[in-house]
């Protein structure tokens, strides 16, 4: 865990998030599913004038009429108190009744006519005979708001069938403008600027677009009584604007780290420029060599402080403007520089890095990390200056001695050879070079690359982690990650999916080529991608032939 003392912002407390409840109706259109939508008023609190579903607050009366609820036997109490609170606001909002005779007769337009939106909707519908249909609504997603806003919801999003017989009509109050719209059109109108939309309701409406027809999307949500996802979104700056993220997106993680209670000051704009405080005594400089294969640049990092001095990760290539930039950041104070591993892209600038540190005045700091070894490429060739030992400790001290910040080796192969990780065991991060990547997966190639080494260093980065509470990894490539152990998981299961199809297309294609294999088990992937793909698929041959699986 980030040691408090080395967070960039003051600690806050966000706005406690209030329970509320919004439904999704749901009708079969010509082209597809749509969904009721209105629009908010301009006076509203919370997202004036914004098309939404209907929803809103939950309240005591909803919890207290459970038994005017007709629910699923697998329907949990809260579930339930959700569904009846969408149930009131579509009615108090829309007029739209999801109710049932005793015979099972949807309430019609009377019974609607007959109703007070602004009395007890389960008293009344007691009266005339009629159960709220909470069995007939389910559970899609599960949304909080964002950390930096000032009035949060802890809100389900549910859906429901549309009555056949119902007419929406707005309450000309709250909401406005009732429409039943394509998720894909109202996408579409509001990249255009006449359908305004927030960041929650562009997220649920880009999933419902993989749904064909509503019974899928009941189906889909009555097979888990649970929220196809959850998210809690982040917010940061890119290009000049305000950016929102899920979990699953790649700068949720980075969001994470430098505005853990959700303060909106970090920018995530890549540039060679100025390097990027992460913490107070970690820094990312990213080198302007953007590409194919490095995404916007590889990343090189300065841990310590003025005090202790600092260490260098991956000083990235021989750009002399970065590596100035580099040296400056760390005050000219360099104790270390570390490569994890030897590719062209991350330990060519350690010479004439140290060679900056000497000319202002510095003791030379050694180049460290591992050999290349013989089965590198040519221009993969480095020598350090002193080898890291697996298991060694790098420590930066204050002047008084105290031990500041400690930097672990993991040995990783896989990637490379002589690839390496680092764990900064006082804040919980992971260094991870090449071996995880934000964005991407990395390229292995043999024989310098091996998938077995890979997968068996996978398992032992999870397992550093979960010992030693690292919540973070920082990627020579993209932004930070974030929950470690899980991103870990998750990539080894992606790599295993990968395999599986390899030694599918091996089987379907017994004499066939890696580039006849490369185009079935990378079919997902563009095909201007496959020659660099063809590298890793050759990896995987080359374990599964290992295993005994396949032979060629």
């Amino acid at each position: 865990m980030v040691r408090p003392s080395q967070q960039l912002y003051p600690p806050r407390t966000p706005a406690a998030p209030l329970p509320a409840a919004t439904v999704l109706l749901l009708r079969d259109g010509p082209a597809g599913p749509e969904v009721l939508m209105t629009r908010r008023a301009t006076t509203a609190s919370f997202a004036p004038g914004a098309y939404v579903f209907p929803g809103g607050g939950i309240d005591a009366a909803d919890a207290a009429a459970h038994a005017q609820a007709r629910r699923r036997a697998s329907q949990s109490d809260s579930h339930l108190t959700q569904a009846i609170a969408a149930i009131r606001e579509s009615f108090e909002e829309l007029g739209v009744l999801l109710a049932r005779h005793a015979d099972g007769r949807w309430a019609g337009a009377d019974d609607i006519a007959a109703l007070d939106r602004h009395a007890s909707l389960a008293a009344q519908c007691a009266a005339r005979g009629l159960t709220l249909a909470a069995d007939q609504v389910f559970v899609l997603a599960h949304w909080i708001t964002d950390r930096d806003l000032p009035r949060r919801f802890d809100v389900p999003f549910l859906v429901a069938r549309m009555p056949a017989d119902q007419t929406p009509v707005a309450d000309e109050r709250e909401q406005f403008e009732p429409v039943w719209v394509r998720p894909a059109d109202a996408l579409a109108r509001h990249a255009t600027g006449d359908f305004y939309i927030i960041f929650p309701t562009i997220r649920t409406l880009e999933r419902l677009q993989g749904f064909a027809t509503v019974d899928a999307v009941l189906q889909a949500c009555a097979a888990t009584e649970q929220p196809l996802w959850t998210s809690c979104p982040r917010a940061g700056w890119l290009g000049g604007q305000e950016a929102r993220y899920m979990e699953h997106e790649a700068p949720f993680g980075e969001l994470a780290l430098v505005c853990p209670d959700g303060q909106m000051d970090h920018h995530l704009d890549w540039q060679s420029d100025h390097p990027v405080a992460l913490l107070k005594n970690v820094q990312r400089l990213t080198a302007p060599n953007p590409g194919f294969m490095t995404g916007p640049g590889t990343n090189s990092y300065l841990v310590g402080d003025p005090a202790s001095g600092h260490i260098a990760i991956d000083p990235g290539p021989a750009d002399e403007a970065h590596l100035e930039r580099l040296w400056r950041a760390a005050g000219g104070d360099i104790r270390h520089i570390v490569c994890t591993h030897s590719h062209p892209d991350h330990s060519p600038g350690a010479a004439h890095l140290q060679a900056l540190c000497v000319r202002g005045g510095r003791p030379a700091p050694p180049i460290l990390g591992l050999a290349s070894a013989a089965t590198s490429r040519a221009d993969s060739r480095f020598t350090p200056e002193r080898e890291l030992a697996d298991g060694e400790r790098l420590v930066l001290r204050s002047a008084d001695g105290q031990t500041t910040h400690t930097l672990r080796v993991l040995h990783t192969p896989g990637h490379a050879a002589n690839h390496l990780c680092l764990v900064l065991e006082e804040d919980g991060l992971l260094f991870s070079g090449d071996h995880i990547l934000n964005g991407s997966t990395t390229v292995i190639d043999p024989p310098d690359g091996n998938m077995d080494a890979y997968l068996q260093s996978l398992d032992r980065l999870r397992a550093a982690c979960e010992a030693g509470g690292v919540d973070f990894i920082l990627p020579a490539h993209g932004y930070v990650l974030g929950e470690a152990p899980q991103a870990i998981a998750q990539l080894r299961q992606h790599r295993l999916k990968r395999e599986a199809k390899v030694a599918a297309a091996m089987r379907a294609l017994p004499h066939g080529s890696p580039d006849d294999w490369v185009a079935r088990a990378y079919d997902d992937v563009p095909e201007r991608l496959w020659p660099v793909a063809k590298r890793s698929l050759l990896a995987h041959v080359e374990r599964i032939q290992s295993l005994g699986g396949f032979n060629v």
